[in-house]
């Protein structure tokens, strides 16, 4: 039985955008399309009929967090991740991966040690994408210190990875095969083989033995899976080198019907060079997922290089820090997005943002919201969270009606023509 399907229904004409529908055991999801994160199978702040409401058609969890608290057996007996949180819609989860290498504080300087030593004393998690596009390591208020050095560097050798806890520093250990075994018990309709994560920093000759890992991660998660009602990605890495992406796309598509481009980047420019590098090579008949990016001008440039699905915390995270996506011009080169705790939103009775549609901005101005947040009120976190879910998911159905209307490079010209 086939659970899977992806068709394409149109494609741009000036552009590598198409417009397609991915069919899965819990229901079609029109694509381009942005997942938004629910890290520990809760979006914050969200209940999952608000999400419906929305418009949200697929949810991200992250295997990492539901490990470590030891869900994944209880999520299993519950009928799966769906089910568990209250969601009859298309879920997914990530191997583990990236949460290993970055909260596991696991960052080593050269191949062929079996430590992992640390790049810096300290783990940032990024408020602001661009801080790590931009290779921005400091202490401003985009970036939050979540662990010091007394995190544990984690341990890699051929079998996985043995990393310490975020949480309490327990010794933890992960495969390829315990890492699909974990997903098939959380029951994601799509899932992602077990990578090792390179290093913007390090050079050719260590970037290629990270991906040769990879590689083989990437063989074993495959032999490991046995389930047949979920949809496995394959992850292409190799740094900012054009060779090794390429030699990366072309390994992940012979073996893999389901395409996942992530790793590190130094900056837009490269980011934009690996998805063109990668989708110039892989087959257009699969679906293909950008890891871990979502501001505007990011989707757009995705979508125009022919990206089908995009994940990113940024929507939510933003929100909780009164950081609120708005289309007006004054907000274009803020990444699209105002400060509403700033001191100029006290009286005004504005919405947050004039031309969106959502109960926030329908109900609600930008001084009561303002006021929410300096009086620590969880209402606050709740609204400006809904509208910027709301604010990208609207963005995302606005490029699919652009393509099908074959007019997407005039819709993007109109966003980020701007800047």
């Amino acid at each position: 039985m086939n659970f899977f399907q992806f068709d394409i229904l149109q494609k741009d004409r000036s552009s590598r955008a198409r417009l397609g529908k991915l069919s899965t055991p819990h229901g079609m999801i029109a694509t381009p399309c942005f997942v938004p994160v629910g890290t520990q199978a809760a979006l914050k702040g969200l209940s999952p009929h608000e999400l419906k409401d929305i418009g949200v058609q697929l949810i991200f969890a992250n295997t990492y967090h539901l490990f470590l608290r030891g869900r994944e057996s209880i999520v299993a007996d519950a009928g799966g991740l769906g089910k568990f949180m209250g969601w009859d819609g298309p879920t997914i989860t990530d191997s583990g991966g990236f949460q290993v290498f970055s909260l596991g504080a696991a960052q080593r300087s050269i191949e062929g040690r079996n430590k992992l030593t640390k790049f810096s004393k300290s783990v940032f998690v990024y408020d602001d994408e661009s801080s790590i596009l931009n290779g921005t390591r400091n202490s401003s208020r985009q970036a939050r210190t979540i662990r010091t050095s007394r995190v544990k560097p984690a341990e890699i050798d051929e079998e996985g990875v043995t990393f310490y806890s975020h949480l309490n520093g327990d010794e933890c250990r992960l495969t390829s095969e315990s890492s699909i075994q974990i997903q098939e018990k959380l029951g994601a309709d799509l899932i992602v083989a077990f990578d090792d994560h390179e290093s913007p920093l390090w050079n050719h000759e260590e970037t290629y033995a990270s991906l040769e890992r990879t590689n083989r991660w990437a063989l074993r998660s495959l032999s490991a899976k046995k389930r047949g009602d979920q949809l496995m990605y394959g992850v292409v890495h190799g740094g900012k080198f054009q060779d090794l992406r390429e030699e990366s796309a072309k390994f992940i598509d012979k073996h893999f019907e389901a395409i996942a481009i992530g790793g590190s980047y130094t900056s837009k420019e490269v980011l934009y060079n690996v998805v063109d590098w990668v989708v110039s090579l892989v087959d257009e008949a699969k679906p293909r997922h950008l890891l871990g990016i979502g501001e505007v001008a990011d989707l757009f440039e995705g979508v125009s290089r022919g990206m089908d699905f995009f994940d990113c915390v940024a929507p939510t995270r933003r929100a909780r820090h009164g950081n609120i996506y708005s289309a007006e011009k004054k907000s274009v080169g803020k990444n699209f997005t105002i400060q509403i705790t700033n001191s100029q939103y006290k009286t005004d009775r504005g919405p947050l943002d004039p031309l969106c549609q959502c109960y926030t901005c329908q109900n609600f101005t930008r001084a009561y919201i303002h006021h929410l947040f300096k009086a620590n009120e969880i209402l606050g976190l709740r609204l400006a969270t809904y509208h910027n879910v709301f604010f990208i998911t609207s963005l995302m159905r606005e490029m699919r009606e652009a393509i099908g209307e074959g007019r997407f490079e005039q819709l993007k010209e109109q966003w980020l023509g701007r800047r």
